[in-house]
């Protein structure tokens, strides 16, 4: 089918904004990156950041973290490209996302494959900027995150795989810092799995009737009329997990202190969440980007103070 044939099944997003100014022939594989969604690169970007000013920032701190900002855009796109090619056919069959680049016959899987590729070669420029034990921790993500797009289909709780992955770079911002991964380390990474499991679940509520139809499996559907106390445990829970790695690294009230923007945040999200309305749950999910900006601080104060 040629481009004229498709123009009917252009999505608004490719007509308009930061893709829509861009050259007629890119505009898919722009799609296809999600680059008009900055939501998900901010999401695994920022506790890689959190690790690094946890971990005192060391003596290239900054830098640290604006190549971690790189891989998170490299990787979130891969990621997108990698999920749009497993998810291709089950996604043509849910209204949402039935106009994907690869569900719609926009882009062929083989030029899906050879962005993929291009988006591994970004990312493997960013991984050679760091030492030797965070390559390695780096690398080691690399199983997860390609199993994850099938988790939907044999786990109620696909969530928490994305915990797992979404969670990665405080296992590398850490050891890039100081060579090492230590307890704190542990801790904050478990504390964001928790809290990627929370944010998720609000962002599942969007999908619950098509999931239910095509089969696909989420906590939002396994948490039936019990979300917002789900949300509320799994946040919980992450607060607790970031409070013990801060206490690794400054044992004192004033320190736990820090998390207290934060907690305010996450609460704010559990109580005034409409579970009926996809509007107010997309809106509660990229309210995590602010979340994470407000938990980078309370990681700052602590780890440079």
């Amino acid at each position: 089918m040629t481009t004229k044939e498709h123009d009917h099944i252009v999505p608004d997003s490719e007509r308009r904004g930061l893709i829509g100014a861009l050259p007629k022939a890119l505009r898919p594989l722009a799609s296809l990156m999600r680059i008009d969604r900055p939501i998900g690169v901010w999401l695994l970007f920022w506790p890689g950041a959190w690790s690094v000013a946890l971990a005192g920032m060391g003596g290239h701190g900054p830098m640290l973290i604006l190549w971690l900002a790189i891989g998170a855009f490299a990787m979130r796109s891969a990621g997108c490209v990698y999920n749009d090619i497993v998810d291709r056919n089950l996604d043509a069959r849910v209204e949402r996302t039935r106009l994907r680049p690869l569900a719609s016959g926009r882009v062929t899987l083989r030029t899906a494959w050879l962005l993929l590729v291009a988006l591994g070669l970004a990312g493997l420029v960013v991984l050679l900027q760091f030492n030797p034990m965070a390559q390695i921790a780096a690398l080691a993500s690399l199983v997860p995150v390609a199993l994850y797009p099938f988790m939907k289909r044999i786990t109620w709780w696909p969530q928490a795989w994305l915990g797992l992955v979404f969670s990665w770079a405080a296992l590398v911002g850490w050891p890039a810092v100081t060579g090492r991964i230590e307890p704190a380390a542990l801790l904050l990474y478990a504390g964001s799995i928790c809290w990627v499991i929370g944010y998720d679940t609000i962002y599942a509520l969007q999908d619950r009737e098509d999931d239910a139809l095509v089969g696909v499996k989420s906590s939002a559907l396994a948490l039936g009329g019990r979300v917002r106390e789900g949300v509320g445990f799994f946040y919980l829970l992450a607060l607790g997990l970031w409070s013990a790695a801060i206490w690794q690294v400054r044992p004192d009230l004033p320190g736990l202190a820090a998390l207290l923007p934060m907690t305010l945040h996450l609460l704010w999200q559990v109580l005034t969440l409409r579970l009926e309305d996809g509007g107010d749950a997309l809106a509660k999910f990229r309210s995590n980007r602010f979340a994470g900006l407000l938990m980078f601080l309370a990681c700052l104060v602590v780890g440079t103070a």
